[in-house]
């Protein structure tokens, strides 16, 4: 049985982690009116695997007898500046995840909750991949530039991204 301390914080991740995915989606959708396909596609298999992030800890709520309790999603923002401020934002935002992880990870060992503390360990994991990627598409955005060939060259880079390669 899983401890209302850590049900409550693992209900509150999976909100976090729903509200990553409206936040990859409004990015998605900001890309689209942009004409840039590519990295529309990337921000929506971003946000696919936020939601399958979200039923990991669901089911790891209810294998352990604990209750799901979902509660309202913050909208996110849908205006950005330019691409770069979009991944610059998308690389802030999966920093802050990653506070949170480590958070949940402190409370398991707090709990002595290690079954948690053992399922938070693939979050840990995830976030060096998720906070390495972000990062990386910031490094070309900045150097491409004003670049406009440049940046469609990215853009059909992205578009390759599959949703659920990252699993």
């Amino acid at each position: 049985m899983i401890a209302d301390k850590m049900e409550k914080a693992l209900n509150s991740q999976i909100n976090a982690e729903l509200y990553s995915a409206y936040i990859y989606l409004s990015m998605a959708a900001y890309f689209e009116s942009k004409d840039l396909p590519g990295m529309a596609n990337w921000m929506t298999a971003q946000a696919q695997e936020e939601v399958a992030h979200a039923m990991k800890i669901y089911q790891h709520i209810v294998e352990r007898g604990g209750r799901v309790s979902l509660a309202a999603i913050e909208g996110p923002p849908n205006e950005w500046a330019s691409p770069t401020a979009v991944f610059e934002a998308a690389y802030k935002h999966e920093q802050h995840v990653t506070k949170l992880i480590h958070d949940l990870v402190a409370l398991s060992i707090e709990e002595k909750d290690y079954p948690s503390k053992s399922m938070l360990d693939w979050f840990v994991d995830e976030q060096v991949e998720e906070e390495a990627s972000a990062s990386a598409i910031v490094a070309k955005l900045q150097m491409i530039g004003d670049n406009g060939p440049a940046l469609l060259m990215l853009d059909r880079e992205l578009g390759a991204r599959q949703a659920g390669a990252e699993e």
